[in-house]
């Protein structure tokens, strides 16, 4: 292999697809990155067994080869290389020299035939959406996977398409996140258990914009592809292995109270810093008509916050984690939600007051000690 290629772009590259490496491994040709140089590009590829990213860059080829390069010294070295030319030379012992200016390293690497497969996507399913909107979804959703190995399933998010609307789901057994969002085209109806990780990474390469992005999955894989970079994962099955999250939520409720967001997050960010000292990590919400009593108690002291609202039903005692509420608030862009509760036992729900339908989560109660 003889290649010639920006630093910048390499550095870029490198720095995408490294992401894909495995840090924990008995096989070390998964640290690795595979660099292939073929035609008019350089592919750089790698992959944890779960997920694989693949990005190419333009280069100028003189002799065409691939090779695995030890991942985290390439991208320690490369990252600190991009003002520079960069010409990568391998020769008959797998030894790719970098050179650069009037320098040059030499790494020793491993040969590209023991790198494994990627799979490859054709003739797929898929469905067509915007970015930003596939982008929307997994951050609505991905803080409520489970991060135990208890029910590896519940580690990832159900996408359920059919044909109309993507639904993403997350849940670890004391929160529940559901974001809709419509699509603009599929092939059929499908549903996919994501990898939480797979879905973090694509989301890091959504933008905010109204381009389109098909999203192809295949037998267990799914597949999508954004300038230039290609991520592929293997995932977690589909409906049939998640929980029946609709049979969750009930119809109606003895309490329904409107709040502005801005207003309860702000009291549950000043909050958490008391609770937080007694690691109890616990808020408690008592509603009385109009009013809606925010209380956090540790051994360093006791905050109380009064704010104004609208109820619907019943009075209410409750406690809940404050971290899961404030996450949950974090992810709604509407200026008031409204919450829908059973009782101080029964989980409480939570939706934008403007609400479409796009967006739902529920969070459990904990039992109250003060």
């Amino acid at each position: 292999m003889r290649a010639y290629c920006e630093g910048i772009e390499l550095s870029n590259a490198v720095m995408t697809v490294i992401r894909a490496t495995s840090t924990k491994t008995t096989n070390p040709i998964l640290e690795g990155i595979k660099v292939k140089a073929e035609g008019e590009y350089l592919t750089l590829s790698a992959t944890d067994g779960e997920l694989a990213i693949e990005k190419k860059i333009p280069a100028d080829i003189k002799i065409e080869g691939e090779v695995v390069v030890p991942g985290k010294l390439f991208g320690e070295f490369v990252k600190k290389l991009s003002n520079e030319q960069i010409q990568l030379l391998l020769d008959e012992n797998n030894q790719l020299k970098i050179k650069y200016t009037d320098s040059e390293l030499f790494i020793q690497c491993q040969s590209a035939n023991e790198f494994p497969n990627i799979q490859t996507i054709e003739n797929a399913q898929f469905f067509e959406i915007k970015q930003k909107d596939l982008k929307s979804i997994i951050d609505k959703t991905i803080f409520s996977v489970a991060t135990d190995d208890t029910r590896p399933v519940l580690k990832g998010c159900l996408f359920e398409e059919d044909g109309n609307t993507l639904t993403s789901v997350a849940l670890d057994g004391f929160r529940l996140a559901i974001a809709k969002k419509e699509i603009s085209s599929a092939s059929s109806s499908a549903s996919i258990i994501v990898p939480a990780k797979s879905l973090s990474e694509m989301s890091k390469l959504l933008t905010d914009e109204e381009e389109k992005i098909r999203v192809l999955i295949e037998r267990n894989f799914m597949m999508i592809s954004v300038n230039g970079t290609k991520i592929v994962t293997r995932c977690l099955g589909n409906k049939d292995d998640f929980i029946n999250y609709k049979q969750i939520i009930p119809s109606n409720f003895a309490t329904t109270i409107t709040i502005a967001k801005s207003q309860l997050l702000n009291a549950l960010e000043r909050a958490s810093i008391l609770s937080h000292v007694g690691g109890d990590n616990s808020v408690k919400f008592v509603v009385e008509g109009n009013v809606m009593t925010v209380t956090a108690k540790s051994e360093a002291g006791m905050v109380t916050e009064n704010i104004t609202i609208s109820l619907n039903g019943e009075d209410l005692n409750i406690a809940f984690n404050i971290s899961f509420f404030m996450d949950c608030l974090r992810n709604i862009s509407s200026d008031y939600i409204t919450l829908k509760l059973n009782g101080q036992v029964n989980p409480c729900f939570i939706v934008p007051s403007e609400d479409n339908n796009e967006y739902t989560y529920l969070i459990s109660p904990i039992r109250q000690i003060y």
